[in-house]
């Protein structure tokens, strides 16, 4: 089984930039498609973005277009999620997720997770 270790979060003024990371184990990484969750209190996890296995395909929330971005290493087993424009209600835990997926923004779709990481952006 694929064990996710995100990193990167922090406390980031309103407008600033983060780059997240999540780190797999295991030799499988490649195999799997990738996707970043975010869940802040009182709402409902929230998709954010995905990529497919190769890197080809991205896929993203409307409320993140534009601003952030997705991207893996294969050669590195790591994921990341560069997120510039930051806004109060970017705020929230962020989690990393891998699987064998067809619908990139179905939380269902994913089988591993990671123990999230706290992105607070101030206004």
């Amino acid at each position: 089984q694929v064990q996710l270790v995100e990193s990167g979060g922090g406390l980031v003024q309103a407008g600033g930039s983060l780059r997240l990371s999540c780190a797999a184990s295991g030799r499988t990484f490649r195999l799997y498609a990738m996707g970043w969750f975010r869940l802040a209190p009182g709402k409902e996890r929230e998709f954010v973005a995905a990529i497919s296995t190769a890197g080809l395909i991205t896929n993203y929330a409307d409320s993140v277009k534009g601003r952030f971005t997705v991207s893996r290493d294969n050669a590195k087993n790591t994921m990341y999620l560069q997120m510039n424009s930051l806004k109060p209600e970017d705020t929230a835990v962020y989690y990393c997720a891998s699987g064998a997926v067809q619908n990139y923004s179905n939380y269902a779709s994913y089988n591993n997770w990671g123990q999230g990481t706290q992105v607070t952006v101030s206004s």
